[in-house]
């Protein structure tokens, strides 16, 4: 009995202690935090010397019991909501404050074993009656059978929360960016032990000794959202009220009201010292020992672009094609068509065009171009190929300043193309050069549209005609091809990253860091892209480029994102075991 009575007094000093660090002044919701610790401390404090200790009972027992198993979960909501307020805590005071929390909870489980079924009689003979259950009958047994199942559900609840933090977490695939690795409504059990598992709302935790390697699938917050305090705060809350409500109620919202894609399940394909880039669906790296970008052999396992060649069993599972056979195919042969270009042919061929145009508005002299003649909108790729006719009209209108802006669109990328020539590659790169290509690509159809307009205006034939002619035709065929493959520019490529510094020097992805991409690479919003798009040239190697709309964005994700890594799959029962 004096081993426990020690017992209940080290608990009670740790809590009492665990109760003072909550102490808040302000203003916020954070000044909640000692009051709910204290009361609960001193309630079970007067159980225990009042209740247990000077009057036994079977409902005193029962009650000290009870508030001992609650004890560390009541003080983990305290510690919460001291640092959902305003003023934040330091390091060292969030690593005495768990150091207090740890000490209770051992005390209160050390007390809990002193006073269990099999150790009582020892500590208290007495008290033996009443950890036996009482039999009850009608209307109070049923209604103490709903309590201690309500009681048992809690509890799970808690121990669930604190097993999540700090050990293994349940996730549920709720998209398909990981097919065919991963599928909708998978459900997966992610290891956070060796990930260096932190308290919430502060950096207090085990150590990270995980070393993670490329091809890992990787569970880590999503950068794309701010992360301040604020944030953090509800991040958290989210994830109790989901837990306590049993999964029924999601508070992780953005400003619309949507659940956050956040965390995210992808794979890690770039390591800290690497430079990454990727042209084709082909990733590249470099790093200091080794200069040259090379593909990465292993992420050619991963990546997924044609689903249709899946399996019959992993196909009627998932829910979107981004892209039938026929559609990659094509995709395919347009980009050996770009990659294989005859620059001087093409510089030939937007010569003629910027010259016939020239002959057939009669212009009389050149003027020096206006830049600013069209705005990046109207060099929208969309609105030059869908609008070409409106485009023609507005330069043939303008005479001499029409045709010198045309000229100058479609010759000026000759000198500077030229001079941003680096071992053969425009940009010195593969991905500055498939673009720089690219843009030329649409320049030409682009240009044969206003010029083969310009004929047919020019002979009087009216508007509603030009659509029967071959050519114009021909055409059509050709944007629609150039816009398909841009739809798919931003899955498929990816610039320099980390990009180059300003005197063209290689920058890496910092120690401590790494890069991921979902398998599934026409439909997965990753690392590589922004949640905005904005306007931007194709090519900065010519004045007149087209524009198109991107959101790309790369971003390395650092160590302390990562919240595990994905170990096991649970379910569906077809689909358990280890990922590759």
């Amino acid at each position: 009995m004096k081993n426990l009575k020690t017992v209940f007094l080290l608990d009670a000093i740790f809590a009492a202690l665990f109760s003072i660090a909550n102490v808040y002044f302000g203003l916020d919701i954070a000044i909640f935090a000692f009051p709910l610790a204290a009361v609960f401390n001193a309630f079970l404090l007067h159980q225990i010397y009042f209740g247990l200790l000077r009057n036994p009972s079977r409902v005193n027992f029962n009650v000290v019991k009870k508030l001992l198993q609650y004890q560390p979960f009541a003080h983990l909501v305290a510690f919460i909501i001291r640092r959902s307020g305003e003023k934040g805590t330091s390091f060292a005071f969030d690593a005495f404050t768990v150091c207090l929390w740890l000490l209770a909870f051992v005390f209160s489980l050390v007390a809990l074993r002193m006073i269990s079924d099999k150790k009582i009689k020892s500590v208290n003979p007495e008290w033996m009656e009443f950890s036996r259950p009482k039999k009850r009958k009608g209307g109070a047994w049923f209604a103490f059978e709903i309590l201690d199942w309500a009681d048992a559900l809690v509890q799970a609840v808690f121990m669930v929360l604190l097993f999540q933090i700090f050990f293994f977490q349940f996730y549920k695939i709720p998209s398909e960016s990981m097919v065919s690795e991963l599928l909708i409504r998978d459900r997966l059990m992610v290891s956070k032990i060796t990930s260096g598992p932190k308290f919430p709302l502060t950096k207090v935790g085990l150590p990270a000794f995980k070393k993670y390697k490329r091809g890992d699938i990787v569970v880590f917050r999503n950068p794309h959202y701010s992360s301040g305090r604020k944030d953090e705060v509800k991040s958290v809350v989210s994830e109790l009220v989901y837990m306590l409500t049993f999964t029924t109620v999601n508070l992780n919202v953005d400003s619309n009201g949507q659940v956050k894609a956040d965390p995210l399940v992808k794979r890690l394909v770039g390591l800290p010292g690497e430079q990454l880039m990727m042209v084709n669906g082909v990733l590249y790296s470099r790093t200091k020992d080794s200069p040259r970008f090379a593909p990465v052999q292993e992420d050619a396992k991963w990546a997924n672009y044609n689903l249709n060649e899946k399996a019959p069993e992993i196909k009627r599972l998932i829910q979107e094609f981004p892209i039938n056979q026929e559609g990659y195919e094509e995709m395919l042969a347009f980009e050996k068509e770009r990659d294989t270009m005859d620059i001087e042919a093409a510089k030939k061929e937007c010569y003629d065009i910027a010259w016939n145009f020239w002959k057939t508005v009669r212009a009389d002299k050149m003027n020096a171009p206006k830049k600013d003649f069209f705005t990046p909108d109207e060099l929208f790729e969309y609105n030059l190929l869908r609008e070409n006719y409106t485009l023609t009209t507005k330069l043939m209108a303008a005479g001499t300043d029409g045709a010198s802006w045309f000229h100058a669109f479609m010759t000026d990328w000759f000198e500077r193309g030229d001079k941003a020539l680096k071992d053969g590659l425009y940009g010195g790169d593969l991905y500055s050069d498939s673009n720089f290509r690219l843009n030329l690509m649409l320049k030409l159809c682009v240009g044969k549209f206003v010029l083969r307009n310009a004929q047919l205006i020019s002979s009087g034939l009216p508007y509603s005609n030009l659509v029967d002619d071959q050519e114009i035709r021909g055409l059509w065929d050709r944007a629609q091809l150039l816009q398909s493959y841009i739809n798919y520019l931003d899955r498929r490529n990816m610039p320099v990253f980390p990009a180059n510094a300003s005197d063209g020097s290689a920058n890496y992805i910092p120690k401590g860091c790494y890069f991921m991409m979902g398998d599934n690479r026409f439909n997965s919003l990753d690392m590589r892209h922004s949640y905005d798009e904005r306007l931007e040239a194709l090519t900065p190697y010519d004045d007149y480029s087209v524009y198109y709309y991107t959101n790309m964005e790369p971003q390395y994700v650092s160590q302390d994102k990562i919240l595990g890594t994905t170990e096991f799959r649970f379910w569906p029962k077809g689909r358990i075991g280890f990922l590759k």
